[in-house]
């Protein structure tokens, strides 16, 4: 038996880790675009925004209905007892059925209808408004996991240069041509590298998490990204002049039919003085005690109906409708001045975000040039340090500078792809 089992461990452990790599197989690749995608179908923002679009297309239904007769029942106990109960009925059952159509408002009707359906326009609006700035963070929070990964790269390369140099230094001292200081520097700046290259292992995770929570992405951090911080980084040139009005961005257009709105509101403010017209009609039928019916005094049944026309006529109220109009039309005035400011602060954002663009395409040229220089001045120092011309501390200074300019790429390659997004959300793209 223990035989058998001996034989069978070879095998188990195949399996084991043959399904430790399925497992690593099956970890999700995710590229840019599959990534908004996600964000579209599943982030929570922009379903928040579509129930308030339904909310919105059922006060418009609401409204709609607005106009049309109404039909109200009701139905009435009653006892009467002593002395009332000489001269009334006992008791009995009074049902009522009424008909009211309003007839003329003023055009309340009709505004409040407008109203609503510029209260549906906004809420599209507003769901615009949400999805693009859902789309501009998921691109955020997508490179912020490339710009991790590629600090992973970059410290683990750096580790493997500072396992070599340590290396040679290490033989260095111990055949007499250095000093221990050199040693010791080098090993300080691995123990520096291993730290970094934790942070950055951190700062995925938590860049991963990020972007999961905008997706909706049930898996968390399970997960990987296609890109690399690779492709061209042009300088663009502004397609809009200045004095442009940027009404191609969801908050102008939902500011200005806010203002539609309050102009609406204004109207139906002034209808207040116009005079309003209402019919109803209504019938109604009683069944009890004997003489419930005055024009059978033995009868227990009575039915019977009624019409009325109401007018009602505004006359005097101190100024108050007056005053409400006014106050409306200073509240519009304000949202007049407020969308004027808005379209001035996005032209603003425009120019302001090719210029960050240019910004970062230019730092990406002269961080190029500077990693050009500092891997050529590593190059010439690992050199130098074997022909005995200079020593540990300067190979190290060396390495760090290439630590830099390296990490400067990265930063502006980054910053590039985040301010192409910023561009696009500032010019109303998706």
């Amino acid at each position: 038996m223990i035989i058998s089992i001996k034989k069978h461990i070879p095998s188990a452990l195949l399996l084991v880790i043959g399904l430790f790599a399925q497992t690593a197989d099956a970890q999700q690749i995710l590229t840019l675009e599959q990534c908004r995608q996600l964000a579209l179908e599943r982030n929570n923002n922009i379903k928040l925004a579509q129930q308030n679009i339904n909310v919105a297309k059922s006060q418009k239904a609401q409204a709609d209905l607005g106009g049309k007769f109404t039909i109200d029942g009701s139905a009435t106990a009653f006892h009467f007892g002593k002395p009332l109960n000489r001269v009334l009925p006992s008791y009995g059952v009074s049902p009522s059925v009424s008909i009211n159509q309003p007839v003329y408002s003023g055009g309340k009707t009709d505004l409040a209808k407008a109203s609503a359906l510029k209260g549906v326009e906004i809420q599209e609006e507003q769901k615009e408004l949400t999805t693009s700035e859902v789309l501009y963070n998921t691109e955020r929070a997508y490179w912020q996991v490339v710009s991790a990964g590629e600090r992973i790269k970059l410290a683990e390369q750096n580790q493997k240069q500072l396992n070599a140099l340590f290396e040679d230094l290490n033989n260095q001292f111990t055949a007499g041509i250095t000093y221990k200081n050199d040693v010791l520097r080098s090993k300080v700046q691995q123990n520096a590298n291993e730290l970094n290259l934790t942070k950055a292992k951190d700062a995925e995770l938590l860049a991963k998490l990020n972007l999961a929570q905008i997706i909706g992405l049930a898996e968390g951090s399970n997960f990987s990204v296609s890109d690399s911080i690779s492709g061209s980084f042009n300088v663009l040139k502004p397609r809009l002049a200045f004095e442009e009005v940027p009404d191609f961005r969801s908050e102008v257009r939902i500011l200005q039919k806010s203002l539609e709105t309050e102009k609406i509101q204004e109207k139906v403010l002034k209808a207040d003085f116009k005079p309003s017209v209402n019919f109803s009609l209504s019938g109604l039928s009683a069944f009890g005690d004997a003489g419930i019916n005055p024009s059978s005094a033995g009868n227990n049944f009575m039915a019977s109906y009624y019409t009325m026309l109401s007018l009602n006529i505004p006359i005097f109220d101190w100024g108050k409708r007056k005053q409400k109009v006014q106050q409306q039309q200073f509240r519009i005035s304000a949202q007049e001045i407020q969308l004027k400011e808005r379209k001035e602060q996005i032209s603003l954002e425009v120019q302001q975000a090719y210029m960050q663009l240019n910004q970062s395409a230019r730092r990406i040229e002269l961080s190029g040039v500077s990693l050009e220089q500092a891997d050529e001045n590593l190059r010439l120092s690992k050199d130098r340090l074997k022909s005995g011309t200079i020593v540990g501390k300067d190979v190290l200074e060396a390495q760090t500078l290439w630590l830099q300019a390296y990490n400067d790429v990265i930063d502006a390659k980054v910053e590039y792809k985040i301010n192409e997004a910023n561009l696009k959300r500032v010019l109303g793209n998706k």
